[in-house]
């Protein structure tokens, strides 16, 4: 077994693509580096090379493009929990980081990072479902957009191709007045992986009176993060009235595959699933109305 690797911190993207071509299958790409590193010691898989992102400038921050938030998949969740602009326009993801592991894990860890993994609990996943992100994947050959939603093809597996980087997430901005809110199920109230979780989003239309457009991420209900669409469904274009929610969370469990497992089991998570949409439902439209 090969016990030592070679480290690289490059600065630009073009010298990490040159490294992932010169390393092939034997490069591992590294930010964060709090689940990368996990991972290692659990396995006896080691890497030819191990190539840092830290140091590329164009995959951190937050920021508006026109109609759109920008979020850098190097961008810390630190930063994300406290950036003032996603304090903002979403909330959603400033409630997820805060129940994130320890203050000193989430001054390192990133957004990328959470998402590369696609571990079907990954904190991130159902809010930036939620959001309507979009990813931003770049390789040698060029670049090309994946909805988040298409992103996820099972328990640690995305549609991401060898040679290709995860750069940037793409969110739209509501046109309306909007609010979100995340809620997860753990056994701790922090250091806890979620036993279940639901990121409600919800847009308004100018009156505040109805929902417009409404997106629900649910993380632990299926072997990736997922939307519940028959929730949606029930939300979209109806009155913003706490009745409607609670039409919205009896359905919320009709699109998913909860299984048992050591940590839950299947029947739980769906009763969960419920009482978790509602509650985040109603914190939601308490957010969106107070921006009309």
């Amino acid at each position: 077994m090969k016990e030592s690797y070679e480290y690289y911190k490059p600065e630009s993207l073009n010298q990490v693509f040159e490294l992932l071509y010169q390393y092939g299958e034997g490069a591992r790409l590294v930010s964060g580096g709090t689940d990368v590193f996990v991972q290692q010691r659990q396995t006896s898989e080691r890497p030819e090379a191990m190539i840092s992102l830290r140091h590329i400038a164009e995959l951190a921050g937050i920021r508006v493009d026109g109609d759109r938030l920008v979020i850098g998949a190097a961008t810390t969740l630190r930063d994300i929990e406290h950036s003032e602009l996603l304090a903002s326009e979403g909330e959603i993801l400033v409630d997820a980081t805060r129940r994130m592991a320890s203050v000193q894990i989430r001054n390192v860890a990133t957004i990328g990072g959470n998402i590369v993994t696609a571990a079907p609990s990954a904190d991130t996943a159902g809010p930036l479902l939620a959001l309507g992100a979009t990813a931003e994947l770049k390789s040698s050959a060029g670049a090309r957009q994946v909805p988040l939603r298409e992103y996820f093809t099972g328990p640690g597996r995305t549609v991401m191709a060898p040679g290709e980087v995860l750069c940037r997430f793409l969110i739209p901005r509501p046109k309306g007045p909007a609010g979100g809110c995340y809620l997860k199920m753990s056994r701790r109230q922090a250091m806890d992986l979620a036993l279940v979780s639901v990121g409600v989003q919800l847009e308004l239309d100018e009156s505040g009176d109805s929902i417009v457009k409404a997106r629900i991420g649910l993380g632990v209900a299926g072997p990736t993060p997922m939307r519940s669409l028959a929730a949606e469904a029930k939300l979209d274009g109806r009155p913003a009235t706490q009745a409607t929610l609670k039409d919205a969370a009896r359905v919320s469990c009709d699109d998913t595959a909860c299984r048992d497992s050591v940590r839950g089991q299947a029947w739980y998570r769906e009763e969960m699933i419920e009482v978790l949409t509602l509650r985040a439902g109603r914190v939601a439209l308490d957010r969106a109305k107070a921006k009309v």
